[in-house]
């Protein structure tokens, strides 16, 4: 969202999509990845439930430099573990992963905000 409000294009990339590059491809984008991710993704789609692509994503996501996975991501960013993170540091995660590399949670002020205003619609 702040980067589209930059003047920077957000890319459109589902999670399943994300997904598929994080196990398979680098992050380099060409031609042919984008082609076996197409191939790719209707496959895993049809074999895994949304909670399950959404599990291992969150799992195999690099959260910072080094940082994979959200229990890596806990215990860096808030030194906790996954299970023990607050509404807010969850939300400060969640805001960081349309760049996870490039963002910081304790940087997600605004984003977050966001994020927890939009739980609390939910009943979250």
């Amino acid at each position: 969202m702040e980067d589209a409000e930059a003047g920077h294009p957000r890319g459109a990339s589902t999670i399943s999509q994300q997904l598929v590059k994080n196990l398979f491809f680098t992050t380099h984008g060409n031609p042919f990845r984008k082609v076996a991710e197409f191939a790719i993704v209707p496959v895993m789609e049809r074999m895994l439930s949304k909670q399950r692509i959404l599990e291992l994503y969150l799992n195999v996501v690099e959260w910072g430099p080094g940082v994979f996975g959200a229990e890596a991501a806990a215990k860096t960013h808030f030194g906790t573990t996954a299970a023990r993170l607050n509404r807010e540091q969850g939300a400060r995660l969640a805001a960081v992963l349309p760049a996870p590399r490039r963002r910081k949670p304790a940087r997600m002020d605004r984003y977050s905000a966001i994020i927890l205003g939009r739980m609390a619609a939910v009943g979250w």
